[in-house]
């Protein structure tokens, strides 16, 4: 049977009160009155704060009781979990699934959790378009799910928008409001555009969703918290809604160009006829072709790149290049400064159309066969060798330090590390899956490409110093028992931190939420005249973060002035 640990607690506090009672009434010896009184306070003590003093009173298989501050603090705690931490009603959770077919602000709810959580409004419509006498009659249709009541959930979630919330919440993008869309099934359908702000993926991920009540709360959900409102991220200003993945190797695939591909060199009067050509299979995607466009005359360019701008606003004008992760966030971008949000979404939905189509018909895959080993390899490897050979020469004859055998050791198997990189580089074709993937941006990069098709390269020990044995295979190869060994410190490491990282960064982002929370932003200048001094971050000679990204959005304290000529570039107080 279960009891509370307070219990045993007390229990302990009152035997010993009435132990010690009947020691004074025996008019026990001093030293065993004292003991008792000891063991009296401790017990004490325990009640409070169980652990405090000494070893913890503990239970049935050594567990330390729960005392009444236990009961108070931590996460756990009164606190945290039944005041602060409230159960919300009108509200569900579900797995959540990728909706390609869904526009930006829409989600699909699945039926059965549609009329459970908007029950009230369903039963009130109800009775209001005489469906049912009183909201008794009405209650019974909703749970015997009668045939007219999906019509009446249809009305009630039209212009009625839900909250979909992802844990953890991270920034305030992790909760945003979408318009319901009812869907079979038991899962919830969202934009594929809208996973990178709340960091989901579709592995098994679950989501809440919660439902606006008033009026007010609703107009407030529709006007601030509305996905397509939030297309940029409140930390810097860049779109936060652009194309991944798919959508990008479909953008990527679409826009590259083939030589001596079908229909190389033609000419077409406008981009319809080009698209025409393409349909009638005159004309290949990839071919270098000439169209006349709209206010730019006969330009090179291919079909691909035609249909490309189809879905690209006329403002933006003609963009003719290969299509990237990075274009693409740069089209997002210009579309939503100079054109603002509804050209924006429809920009993005037309986007994500395009590249699901298209990385579809590309049916691009990878087998082991693209992963294509530089022939130079060995070569480069011999070379590495026959150098490191020399410098452990100089070292046995005393010439060089340790130190200076080591540094230069490294050196030698970097540049033969970046020579093989370079190589697969050049081996790879332009239309290599893997190559296509790191390039556009879609997944991967052109490392995780040279540790499976170049060499794994130098590793660190526990220490964090680089071991001056490379491995010099890769995993088309395979590794050899020592290269397997020595690569487990960094992939262990790897995880360690990680979840060290998580843990810290949110423990310090609870104290900065407490520390912050009694300050109200009412005016935009707080007329300080202290500042800071912004650089551009760097991690030795790599840059990490340019100056401009970091000073964009800013405002200035100061009047800046133009080097030379001394005009003022931006007077201050003013945002850059």
């Amino acid at each position: 049977f279960a009891t509370s640990d307070l219990n045993d607690l007390y229990r302990r506090v009152i035997n010993r009160n009435n132990r010690l009672k009947r020691l004074l009434d025996l008019g026990a010896p001093d030293i065993i009155v004292r003991n008792e009184k000891r063991m009296l306070q401790e017990a004490v003590d325990a009640l409070i704060d169980n652990g405090r003093r000494g070893r913890p009173v503990t239970g049935p298989g050594n567990r330390p009781l729960k005392s009444l501050s236990d009961m108070l603090k931590g996460k756990q705690g009164r606190f945290r979990q039944n005041l602060l931490g409230k159960r919300v009603d009108y509200s569900g959770r579900s797995v959540i699934v990728v909706g390609p077919e869904l526009q930006i602000h829409q989600c699909g709810l699945p039926k059965e959790m549609a009329l459970e959580l908007f029950k009230p409004f369903v039963m009130k419509l109800l009775v209001n378009e005489g469906f049912a006498h009183n909201i008794k009659s009405a209650k019974r249709m909703v749970e015997r799910v009668r045939p007219e009541v999906w019509d009446v959930l249809e009305k009630v979630i039209t212009e009625h928008p839900v909250l979909l919330n992802r844990a953890p919440t991270l920034h305030r993008l992790g909760i945003q409001a979408f318009e319901p869309v009812l869907v079979e099934g038991r899962a919830i359908k969202i934009h594929p555009m809208v996973c990178t702000a709340y960091n989901a993926d579709f592995d098994g991920d679950q989501m809440a969703v919660h439902v606006p009540l008033s009026a007010e709360a609703q107009a407030e959900s529709r006007l601030l918290m509305l996905s397509a409102n939030n297309i940029l991220n409140p930390k810097d200003g860049k779109p936060v809604a652009v194309p991944t993945q798919d959508m990008v190797l479909g953008c990527y695939y679409l826009t590259i160009d083939r030589e001596n591909a079908l229909g190389e060199g033609k000419c077409f009067k406008d981009s319809n006829e080009a698209i025409m050509a393409y349909e009638n299979k005159y004309i290949s995607l990839h071919a270098r072709i000439k169209v006349r466009i709209e206010g730019k005359g006969l330009i090179d360019t291919t079909v691909g790149r035609v249909i490309f701008n189809e879905v690209v606003p006329n403002e933006l004008g003609y963009i003719n290049k290969v299509i990237e992760k990075k274009v693409l966030s740069w089209i997002v971008d210009e579309c939503y400064r100079k054109l603002g949000f509804d050209a924006t979404t429809r920009l993005l939905d037309g986007i994500k159309h395009l590249g699901f189509t298209y990385a579809t018909k590309a049916g691009i895959t990878i087998g082991i066969k693209d992963i294509t080993i530089p022939e130079v390899k060995q070569e480069i490897l011999k070379n590495a060798e026959q150098n490191v050979e020399n410098v452990e020469l100089q070292y046995r004859r005393g010439l060089i330090t340790d130190d200076e055998r080591y540094r230069t050791v490294i050196d030698i198997w970097t540049r033969a590390t970046a020579d093989v990189t370079r190589e697969l580089n050049n081996t790879l074709g332009k239309f290599n899956p893997l190559y296509m993937m790191a390039n556009s941006g879609a997944r991967g990069n052109i490392q995780q490409i040279r540790q499976l098709a170049g060499m794994r390269g130098l590793m660190a020990d526990p220490s964090g110093r680089i071991i001056d044995l490379p491995i010099k295979a890769n995993f088309r190869e395979g590794l050899t028992v020592l290269e397997y060994f020595i690569s487990t410190h960094g992939a262990r490491k790897g995880l360690a931190d990680t979840a060290l990282r998580t843990a810290d960064s949110g423990y310090l982002t609870r104290r900065l939420v407490d520390v912050a929370q009694d300050v109200i932003v009412r005016e935009e200048d707080c007329g300080t005249t202290n500042g800071i001094i912004v650089k551009e971050i760097k991690d030795g000679t790599e840059v990490i973060e340019k100056l401009e990204d970091r000073i964009i959005g800013r405002v200035s304290q100061e009047d800046i002035l133009h080097p030379s000529t001394g005009e003022v570039l931006v007077p201050a107080d003013s945002e850059i």
